[in-house]
């Protein structure tokens, strides 16, 4: 009877502390996007959200940025919201012509280091982080999002 008992509260605590770990809610970020508007991240709750740190120096980012194109034309509908990221040094009018030239269809932000840190400290780029409809992360992708990682952690979030 005692050993149940324990184990009935050693159960419950685990299934908190697992429970804890997959439920961390999105830190409060709002940064201005390259027209000068004001972005929340709180704007997009209720939907799936891919913020992609990125950087204009960094060709993985610049390639990886056509599939978030395709991506977010195909899957706005069902709720996904890409936001781009910049990291530092960045220069606006760069950053414009590049998002201009591959005709980017989300918002792109203007960042600092201690944004993606608030996530994920490091220079890894790009870096993704996968937020649910409710805001809470549920992912952070280091390096490029192949097809299959988006088919296995993105998908799931928007069906």
């Amino acid at each position: 009877m005692m050993r149940a008992a324990f184990r009935a509260m050693l159960l419950l605590a685990l299934s908190s502390i697992v429970l804890g770990q997959e439920s961390t809610p999105a830190p409060k970020l709002t940064l201005k996007d390259i027209e000068g508007r004001i972005l929340r991240l709180s704007d997009y709750k209720g939907k799936v959200v891919l913020l992609n740190f990125w950087a204009t120096w960094c060709a993985p980012c610049r390639a990886e940025m056509l599939d978030l194109v395709k991506w977010q034309r195909e899957y706005q509908k069902d709720g996904l919201q890409v936001v781009g990221v910049t990291y530092p040094p960045h220069e606006l009018p760069e950053v414009r012509k590049f998002t201009r030239d591959i005709k980017v269809n989300y918002p792109i932000v203007l960042g600092e280091k201690r944004n993606q840190d608030l996530f994920e400290k490091g220079e890894i780029h790009p870096m993704s982080v996968l937020s649910d409809k409710k805001g809470i992360i549920r992912k952070i992708i280091q390096g490029i999002i192949f097809p299959e990682e988006f088919e296995e952690n993105v998908k799931p979030l928007i069906k």
